[in-house]
């Protein structure tokens, strides 16, 4: 384990916006791969006699989605967001949260639905989006704004890639669970 950490953090140093996108893609894919399992093998199982197979062609939409979108905006804005308010006073983590809120997370919500939409080749791209767009936001700023309170507070700014990872996973499974709901 501790080699395969080593390897990371050496990658991370080497080639970080490859390396982020790559982890971050994994985090996506596996979040769908959770709620997949979960939903079609546990709990439609408990209650069907037959099993549903995982849906491959999805997980490879999110796989796009998470490595192609979502990682280098994450990457880019963060390194922007860091870079523009540096240090920790609650000014500039008010500022850092508020600015995530409210300009990051519509967009990513946005390319999320869009996104996904484009590449099922959904006959209207937006439905989606204007369904579950509000629902969507405001589970994200219950997740979000104390996810990211700790992590401007807390966390070292060479360990926010794993934090930030673990808490993407978490989202990305929320992401799931809210994409498979009906419209």
């Amino acid at each position: 384990m501790s080699r395969l950490l080593k390897a990371a953090s050496k990658l991370l140093q080497k080639h970080p916006f490859l390396t982020n996108s790559g982890i971050y893609g994994c985090l996506y894919v596996g979040a769908e791969y959770c709620q997949q399992l979960l939903s079609k093998k546990i709990l439609v199982h408990r209650f069907e006699a037959e099993k549903n197979e995982i849906d491959y062609p999805t997980i490879g939409r999110y796989a796009v989605v998470g490595t192609f979108a979502y990682a280098p905006s994450l990457y880019m804005w963060y390194n922007w967001l860091d870079g523009r308010y540096p240090g920790t006073l609650h000014r500039t983590i008010v500022k850092k949260l508020i600015l995530d809120q409210c300009i990051l997370t519509p967009y990513l919500l946005c390319v999320f639905y869009v996104g996904l939409a484009l590449l099922e080749s959904a006959d209207n791209k937006f439905e989606e989006l204007r369904l579950k767009f509000v629902p969507t936001f405001k589970v994200s700023c219950m997740f979000w704004l104390p996810a990211q309170t700790f992590n401007f507070l807390i966390i070292p700014p060479r360990f926010r890639v794993i934090y930030m990872g673990v808490c993407g996973f978490m989202w990305a499974n929320v992401l799931c669970w809210f994409k498979r709901q009906p419209q």
